[in-house]
């Protein structure tokens, strides 16, 4: 039942990246890495970021869960170009995978993130 939402997407959202959120979400991590402070580099996981401010409750209703009952069992991050301040990210997201396994049910969702370009610079699951 579960495999009928292989291919779903959810709508996609944009996010402008400030260095004010860079800076924030570094000094979130303990990170201090001077690059995080001039945005010369982001750091690895500021995907997550980008979800939570530009609209990551799609993701319930695509999925069509209660999030308070859902455990987040891991992400990788595939950068495919960089991500610096002022850019203008458009996120998009398919449903790759869906699975049940000892009693659990699990969704592989790939999102992918372009720049104000149209080229994609992450892709993440």
């Amino acid at each position: 039942m579960i495999e009928q939402k292989i291919g779903r997407k959810t709508a996609s959202s944009t996010f402008t990246v400030e260095l004010g959120k860079v800076k924030e979400f570094a000094l979130a991590l303990g990170d201090s890495h001077p690059d995080y402070q001039t945005g010369d580099a982001i750091p690895p996981t500021f995907a997550t970021v980008i979800d939570f401010w530009s609209g990551e409750s799609s993701m319930a209703s695509l999925l069509e869960l209660n999030m308070e009952k859902v455990l987040h069992g891991g992400q990788e991050f595939e950068y495919l170009g960089k991500i610096r301040p002022g850019d203008v990210i458009t996120a998009s997201g398919e449903v790759e995978n869906a699975y049940s396994k000892a009693g659990m049910n699990f969704y592989i969702v790939r999102k992918t993130y372009q720049n104000q370009q149209g080229k994609t610079v992450l892709i993440s699951r």
